[in-house]
């Protein structure tokens, strides 16, 4: 039997890196790219609208932003306002959609017109649609702008490996290849807090309420901090064995309260639940190389009306060029009250049993 297969729901035409759902539209944002060497690959970051077509979650191109030599490792979201790490430096971009009026439509049909739109694996765009300032489809257009931009890592190799913004997201925290934590305000991006924390690359990290942070490392370590001073670690190889020459580590983890989804290096997919991890859905090489991202379908805004009749939706991106879509069913479940009348109904023949075998039991 043939290895099952995913739906394909976009491919870009550069390699993905990073992916972010923003919940109220429900716009799917990928990123990545070629980088700077001269290949013919672009660099952008890509819009999607998610949309529910006869009973299947689709995709297609909004808008196209052109990040010019610089390809997006990693996404930080909130709100409209993004944090792009493109090579040592952080990238905040705002986006803006609205809703073009019946004249703007009908003047814009023959630019629609010949920009097709693109669903399911058609991941090539026209040279028109790469470049304008901003795409329109079916009446909604979608303007990006380029905010402030800082330098986040300082290593030999500099590359920023991970972002996040705190819970209010008036902060924003960035990691990188030398093993130091920077910590910006947004949207001014001046520096205000600065640690070396591991020995070597950072590969994740996120802030929590009360100047609290987690990070983790290539050094095997994973560290609590509050502020720059270390709470309590983590050190994944105390207790066990040497290590391989390849040991093995997911590459890629989100979590949505219910699940918890996972990406590895071969290129797998799976879907757990978080509290007991038993796994619901597994995928063995889904993209056949490194996958470099997923995200969950937000269960808040436009997210539960996208995922119909399924109770999860995992996105997940690769530098195969492909987003894939990965969907978890319903599960069926037993009713409290029956559970409740079959507890009492068990009760009850146990008496009669015990009546019966003891007379006078009762």
């Amino acid at each position: 039997m043939g290895r099952r297969r995913t739906p394909e729901l976009y491919r870009a035409p550069f390699p993905l890196y990073a992916l972010r759902v923003e919940p109220s539209t429900g716009l799917l944002i990928t990123a990545g790219g070629g980088g700077a060497a001269k290949t013919g690959i672009k660099n952008g970051v890509h819009f999607l609208q998610l949309e529910q077509i006869g009973g299947t979650l689709s995709a297609s191109l909004l808008h196209s932003h052109d990040t010019e030599t610089r390809a997006t490792m990693n996404l930080a979201l909130a709100g409209n306002i993004l944090a792009a790490g493109q090579d040592a430096s952080c990238q905040l971009l705002q986006f803006r959609t609205q809703e073009l009026e019946t004249s703007d439509k009908e003047d814009n049909a023959g630019s629609q017109e010949q920009g097709p739109r693109q669903r399911k694996g058609m991941g090539t765009t026209t040279e028109t649609q790469e470049t304008e300032a901003s795409t329109q489809r079916e009446g909604v257009e979608l303007n990006v702008e380029n905010l402030q931009s800082v330098q986040t890592d300082f290593g030999s190799d500099p590359l920023q490996k991970t972002v996040c913004f705190n819970h209010d997201n008036t902060l924003l925290a960035t990691g990188g290849t030398d093993g130091f934590v920077r910590v910006w305000q947004v949207p001014s991006l001046e520096k205000v807090l600065e640690f070396k924390a591991h020995e070597g690359e950072i590969e994740d990290l996120t802030l929590g309420p009360g100047d609290k942070m987690v990070t983790a490392g290539w050094d095997f370590k994973a560290c609590v901090w509050q502020r720059d001073q270390l709470v309590t670690g983590l050190c994944w190889d105390e207790n066990l064995p040497p290590l391989p020459d390849t040991p093995y580590r997911y590459q890629a983890c989100s979590e949505s309260g219910t699940f918890l989804g996972l990406g590895t290096v071969t290129g797998s997919v799976a879907i757990y639940i978080s509290f007991s991890l038993q796994r619901l859905y597994y995928l063995r090489e889904a993209h056949g190389i490194v996958v470099t991202d997923v995200a969950f379908m937000p269960e808040q805004g436009r997210g539960r009306e996208l995922l119909g009749s399924h109770e999860a939706a995992l996105f997940s991106v690769a530098v195969d060029s492909r987003c894939q879509l990965h969907l978890l069913p319903i599960r069926r479940s037993v009713p409290v009250w029956l559970l409740l009348l079959l507890c009492a109904g068990l009760i009850i023949l146990a008496i009669l049993l015990l009546q019966n075998a003891f007379p006078g039991f009762l």
